[in-house]
């Protein structure tokens, strides 16, 4: 009697299936992951207490109402463009840049236009900036 030896052959390793479920698990993955975009600063702001800063005669008020209209001085422009908020400030200030430049923005007006104010004070030079906010009532 004559026995055929057997030849074994390699294994032969099929990765297509592996490759796959990799690739469906990244998918989950990427798919059930939130992305949080912390912020880089942690900021805490400082509460004051004190006494009410003395009104200088002279000074420049910039007002912004809710909807970003200016008035410089209490004298309404008529827009809200950067080149005429500055035109309104030089006209009263003339050539004195030292004025305290005072900032009343309504609680509700948008960061831009509070921005633009800035923005114009300096670009023409005013290095004494002050925002105009109002005492909080005490809590019991």
């Amino acid at each position: 009697m004559r026995l055929r030896q057997q030849v074994s052959e390699d294994p032969d390793v099929n990765l297509t299936p592996l490759i796959d479920v990799v690739f469906l698990l990244l998918i989950f993955f990427m798919v059930s992951t939130t992305f949080n975009k912390e912020s880089e600063l942690s900021i805490d702001l400082p509460t004051a207490t004190g006494e009410v800063a003395k009104e200088r005669s002279v000074q420049i008020e910039i007002s912004i109402d809710a909807e970003g209209h200016y008035a410089v001085n209490n004298e309404q422009l008529v827009n809200e463009q950067l080149a005429t908020l500055k035109n309104a400030i030089i006209k009263v200030a003339g050539d004195d840049r030292e004025q305290p430049l005072v900032i009343s923005a309504d609680g509700r007006a948008s960061h831009q236009s509070v921005v633009t104010a800035m923005n114009a004070a300096r670009q023409l030079g005013f290095s004494h900036l002050t925002f105009a906010t109002k005492i909080a009532p005490e809590e019991n």
